[in-house]
């Protein structure tokens, strides 16, 4: 598999003709800059973050995060179809938009997107969940059927740093402590449809099984379909394509938006701080406020209150 066989392949399988253009200049470009004969196994991680700087180490910070993003979706793509090849080095990092912090997105917005009929029901109920359970966008994708409570409505997952419970002598067990996450009607009305009869495996998995010779962990494929589950970089480029201005890839939303925008709505509603850090499972009440944004006819309605008696009426 040569680099431009490769980063022909990866656009092919895109459906979308928009994100096939704007990922095309970013991709076609690395790959012209790498040389497009070589084998893409050769290519050292290093180089690639060396093209990117290259092409567009000088550009506005969204162009890069655009060109960036697709690069990493074709190595991504070209990682879980058994193409051996390099990946973006952690270097090479996402950069963030002087003063800007991640939206809360409107319900009006977030229910539309959901109800859109080009959306397929995995993502409904990908993001469905996020919003309601405010959870983390690894927490979800890392769920097990096995670990889903149907009727409760919630599921114990993995917490951000969680650690392996240890025995007495220190010897690690496989098990972790684990957090349990609350969602509402709209994920219980999707998830039934969309585990269809399944009963274990990972909730969220891709359409099609892994290439071959890619190696996968046992709790990371489905025993009855031998599908793969969704990896991030899979869920944040659908939502992307689905949310990106004038189809430029790159400028969507993004999966922690989802937190953002349910905390704030759960604020804006009345929840306590105490009730928000229970929600979202922070530790410190200064993180919480991070992820809250209250809309501005929020501020005008609450500063309202201190109207005088005669004059809200």
């Amino acid at each position: 598999m040569t680099v431009r066989s490769a980063a022909d392949a990866f656009l092919d399988s895109l459906g979308n003709a928009n994100t096939v253009r704007n990922y095309g200049i970013g991709v076609g470009k690395t790959a012209e800059r790498l040389g497009e004969d070589r084998p893409l196994d050769t290519v050292a991680d290093d180089e690639i973050g060396g093209a990117l700087e290259q092409l567009w180490g000088e550009s506005a910070i969204n162009t890069w995060n655009a060109r960036r993003a697709a690069v990493l979706s074709w190595l991504s793509w070209c990682g879980e179809h058994g193409y051996d090849g390099p990946k973006v080095p952690a270097w090479a990092k996402r950069l963030t938009p002087p003063d800007s912090e991640t939206p809360a997105r409107s319900k009006m917005a977030i229910d539309r997107l959901i109800a859109r009929r080009d959306v397929h029901l995995r993502e409904k109920t990908l993001w469905r969940m996020l919003y309601e359970t405010v959870a983390r966008s690894e927490e979800i994708l890392g769920v097990n059927i096995e670990e889903l409570d149907l009727a409760g409505r919630r599921a114990r997952v993995k917490a951000k740093g969680a650690r392996p419970r240890t025995r007495l002598r220190g010897a690690v067990r496989e098990d972790y402590v684990l957090e349990t996450v609350y969602w509402d009607a709209g994920t219980a009305r999707l998830l039934p449809r969309l585990l269809k009869g399944r009963t274990r495996g990972p909730v969220f998995v891709t359409h099609r099984r892994p290439g071959p010779g890619k190696v996968v962990s046992p709790r990371d494929v489905c025993p009855d379909t031998g599908l793969v589950r969704l990896s991030y970089g899979q869920a944040r480029m659908l939502l992307d394509e689905h949310t990106a201005l004038g189809g430029v890839s790159g400028t969507g939303w993004d999966l922690h938006e989802w937190r953002h925008s349910g905390l704030t709505h759960l604020g804006e509603a009345g929840a306590s701080l105490l009730m928000l850090m229970a929600k979202s499972r922070h530790k410190k009440p200064e993180n919480v406020r991070r992820y809250f944004h209250p809309s501005a006819d929020a501020v005008a309605e609450v500063t309202s209150l201190l109207a005088p008696g005669d004059s809200r009426r």
